[in-house]
């Protein structure tokens, strides 16, 4: 309590003014006071200066002590209010007290004034604390209720566990997240909610919290929903006042999907160097190939004599290299994305085929069985290459679908759709199709999964026994042949995949048997290859037909020889990918050298578009593996051009 006061006096009369100011004087109070006589000076003075005490006389001419209390508490100051008055009866001083004075003194008992104004000024000070106790505990629970707003609002996962694992805290975004309740989990045991299996992780979390004060890093938690969910977990120590360690609170970000895109991305990157790795496979397998095919069609022509068993061999062997160059095609289909050329087709063969190797490679246990339920299927417009293999994908899915043995039927129908049998499916559509079916008898797909199994990426299988990708590269498949799939399944009794190919009226394009090799008039032909065994033949394929060669094995060779042999050289076959000078920049120093240069461009990689755009001035392109016939046959064109 300060001895300095602030007073207004509210009085009249001098005299007993200056017998007030000696009083509270003698008590040891130092004043500041000022004397109002009407309402208009206590309003004035009450505007302009923050006091600490009124003392007002009952009765005065033009004012009163009533009417001096109540202007006070219009003005809502809460001051010690204490009526001093000459004469002054019980009840009127009992009817100031209950309209809020605080004590009424005569002036004969001054006395009592400063013993009053003690009082009444502690009492004051205890008020304007207990004011701004409540002021500040409205204001921390203004601060408390918005950051229980903040937390429930973030959607983030905050939590509070005590180093029982007993849960004290659970914001909203936990509820979301996790499913359960702050009802449900509080007192609960936070291990058992989350399905944290691993005691050492959290022994090791719950330590290093200790130790550091904090930790951060990625867990996994199980909802109530029993799905895993991937978090990026923040746990900081929470300590009491007195710094002693109270409890662990836990922050978790669910970063599940974002983990789902990062494996999506690193396999769509180890799937572009799949793409890269089966593109460069897919030239070396080429330059491989083609000797293979090319002799196969050469020995016949050189062995005029042979028996027709050898006959059979060699066209064994050519058949077996034309199938090799189509699955070369079809690895570089998917490493380029490519559609894939259709053509009508009739699906008994391709299913057949199928079939045998199954029936040749899957497990004894599993029974193969093929039905095919017309007489004549009708044709569609396919890639005999892709739809094999997305009959073999489904086949082998079926097979790891049955670890134990099982059946696998295959069967093939016509089919009207009408348009009630199309309502439940969205693609779909009424007409002929022609319908092939693998069913199983293995595990089958649980109803929540089988919506997701086109989802690329998606798989069932452990880690390193499936890419998550042949289900929806099939899809892709089937809708870029017009067609759709339906899928039935049934856990503990197996799948059936139902593929759905439109009919078409186009009669299947039977093959044109081979003409006669067309002889050459003894040009001279620049052959430039780096493969030395396609080099080779070529050489004699060409000879065979009446053609003269020379040979270079890169770039830079060509060059040397066509500088020198030009006038003589009637066209050059050239192969695109070489070392020292590739081909497409031998192109152009040819043309530079004769811009008439007539050039048939080879390549197991690159395409004819792709060649073309870099340069206009190829004739013709040949893409490896080629025939013995289709090599003389452009020649020949070119020449003839």
């Amino acid at each position: 309590m300060t001895n300095h006061l602030q007073v207004l006096i509210v009085e009249d009369v001098e005299d007993d003014l200056f017998l007030l100011v000696r009083e509270l004087e003698r008590g040891g109070y130092t004043l500041n006071y000022l004397r109002v006589e009407t309402r208009e000076g206590m309003q004035a003075a009450l505007a302009q200066t923050a006091w600490d005490l009124v003392i007002a006389d009952y009765t005065l001419p033009m004012f009163s002590a009533p009417a001096a209390l109540q202007l006070l508490q219009q003005q809502q100051q809460d001051l010690p209010f204490i009526i001093v008055s000459g004469t002054i009866t019980e009840e009127i001083a009992v009817a100031a007290m209950k309209a809020g004075a605080h004590d009424c003194i005569t002036k004969g008992r001054l006395a009592r004034l400063v013993p009053a104004v003690d009082r009444e000024l502690r009492e004051a000070e205890e008020r304007q604390k207990r004011r701004e106790a409540e002021q500040a505990l409205r204001e921390s629970e203004r601060k408390i209720r918005e950051q229980a707003a903040l937390i429930d609002i973030t959607s983030d996962a905050i939590f509070v566990r005590d180093f029982s694992n007993r849960i004290r805290f659970w914001n909203q975004g936990a509820e979301r997240l996790y499913g359960w309740r702050s009802t449900e989990v509080l007192e609960e045991n936070v291990c058992q909610i989350l399905g944290l299996n691993s005691v050492d992780q959290e022994s090791e979390i719950v330590q290093a919290v200790l130790e550091e004060g904090a930790w951060q890093g990625e867990c996994q938690r199980v909802a109530r929903s029993g799905e895993t969910v991937i978090v990026a977990t923040r746990c900081t120590l929470v300590r009491n006042e007195a710094g002693e360690a109270r409890s662990i609170l836990t922050v978790d970000t669910d970063i599940t999907e974002k983990k789902r895109l990062e494996t999506q991305f690193l396999r769509a990157q180890r799937l572009e160097s799949l793409g890269t790795l089966a593109s460069g496979i897919s030239h070396d397998f080429n330059n491989l190939l083609t000797p293979i095919l090319a002799i196969s069609q050469l020995l016949p022509l050189k062995m005029r004599d042979a028996d027709e068993q050898n006959l059979q061999l060699l066209q064994l062997i050519e058949d077996n290299a034309k199938r090799g160059a189509e699955l070369v095609k079809q690895i570089v289909t998917f490493a380029r994305g490519g559609d894939g050329k259709q053509s009508p087709m009739q699906l008994r063969h391709l299913i057949s085929e199928v079939v045998q190797v199954v029936q040749q490679t899957f497990p004894k246990t599993i029974e193969v069985s093929l039905t095919v339920h017309a007489k004549e299927l009708w044709i569609i417009s396919g890639n005999s290459t892709q739809l094999h293999q997305i009959l073999m994908n489904l086949c082998i899915n079926a097979r790891d679908a049955m670890p134990e043995g099982g059946k696998l039927s295959l069967s093939v129908e016509n089919v009207v759709l009408q348009a009630s049998d199309v309502r439940m499916n969205p693609d779909a559509r009424p007409g002929a199709f022609v319908v092939t079916t693998v069913a199983d008898t293995g595990t089958g797909i649980p109803a929540e999964l089988l919506e997701r199994i086109f989802d690329p990426f998606f798989t069932t299988k452990e880690f390193g026994k499936g890419t998550g990708l042949g289900l929806s590269t099939a899809l892709g498949i089937i809708r870029n042949h017009q067609g759709f799939i339906k899928v039935e399944s049934q856990v503990g009794k197996g799948t059936q995949f139902k593929i759905f190919l439109p009919a078409i009226e186009q009669p299947i394009l039977q093959p044109v048997a081979e003409a006669e090799l067309p002889n050459g008039d003894n040009q001279l032909i620049l052959i430039v290859e780096d493969e030395i065994s396609i080099q080779q033949v070529t050489q004699t394929a060409l000879e065979l037909c009446n053609y003269r060669t020379m040979v270079a094995n890169n770039g830079l060779e060509a060059v040397s020889v066509y500088r020198d042999h030009h006038h003589d050289i009637s066209a050059v076959l050239l192969d695109i990918m070489m070392p020292s000078m590739d081909g497409l920049a031998t192109v152009r120093v040819l043309q530079e050298l004769n811009p008439e240069v007539k050039i048939i461009a080879m390549s197991g990689l690159a395409t004819h578009s792709n060649v073309t755009q870099t340069t206009n001035h190829v004739q013709a392109f040949l893409s490896k593996p080629y025939t013995t016939q289709t090599l003389i046959e452009t020649l020949h064109q070119v020449l003839e051009s």
